[in-house]
């Protein structure tokens, strides 16, 4: 689809945009599988490896969310994620948008238009949550890490497309927990996604990262 096509879509070019963030990531951004890594401290290095820890421990997680556009235009919703693959943004009305992964395709749904768009989820930077295996330690496209107070911040940059722009992930310390994730594209424009009342080990069933039928779609309208 064609940024020209995207601008006519109005309502909604904000979310859109967000998701060509997403779909510009390639899967060299998750399972650290290149051959060449950067070189942390020790503390930075200690850092990664808690936060894969992490990562890889949340088998299910539900929470709200709150999307934050380069606009300052702002969506919520709930969030829900299953590993490995699958996950749900179920956006509050009246905003018409599903996003959902089903453990291959990451899917967004415009419900009024009801034709989904799909990416492989592990091309984008979402598939780090979803990936069967985190190893941030080794993966090449790491390329800071940063404490602030209370805070840990991991930002990855893909190595084979450097100038498309970084994704960050944003962990609260002490207990360590993701908190929110940043990207930023190429043009320097920011979708903070943050969220709230996180609750983890809890049973998702697997239709809730099925993407309706067409028919389903046309009786909920």
């Amino acid at each position: 689809m064609s940024f020209s096509v995207l601008v006519a879509a109005g309502a909604r070019l904000r979310f859109v945009l967000f998701l060509i963030a997403v779909s510009i990531w390639g899967a060299n951004a998750i399972t650290g599988k290149q051959a060449f890594a950067a070189s942390f401290n020790e503390v930075q290095e200690a850092d990664l490896r808690a936060a894969s820890r992490y990562l890889n421990n949340v088998k299910s997680l539900k929470s709200r969310f709150l999307q934050v556009s380069p606009d300052g235009g702002f969506t919520q919703g709930d969030f829900m994620l299953r590993r490995p693959g699958r996950l749900r943004f179920e956006y509050d009305p009246p905003s018409p948008y599903l996003v959902l992964a089903d453990g291959f395709w990451l899917y967004f749904l415009d419900k009024e238009l009801g034709e989904p768009q799909n990416w492989p989820i592990q091309d984008t930077p979402l598939g780090v949550l979803v990936a069967e295996k985190v190893n941030l330690v080794d993966n090449p496209d790491v390329e800071e890490v940063t404490r602030f107070p209370g805070r840990l911040v991991i930002t990855l940059r893909d190595q084979k497309r450097p100038d498309e722009g970084t994704v960050s992930l944003v962990f609260s310390m002490a207990p360590l927990i993701l908190r929110q994730w940043k990207i930023v594209d190429s043009q320097g424009q920011r979708t903070t996604v943050t969220l709230d009342k996180i609750e983890t080990g809890m049973h998702l069933p697997a239709t809730l990262f099925v993407m309706p039928s067409k028919k389903e779609l046309d009786k909920a309208r």
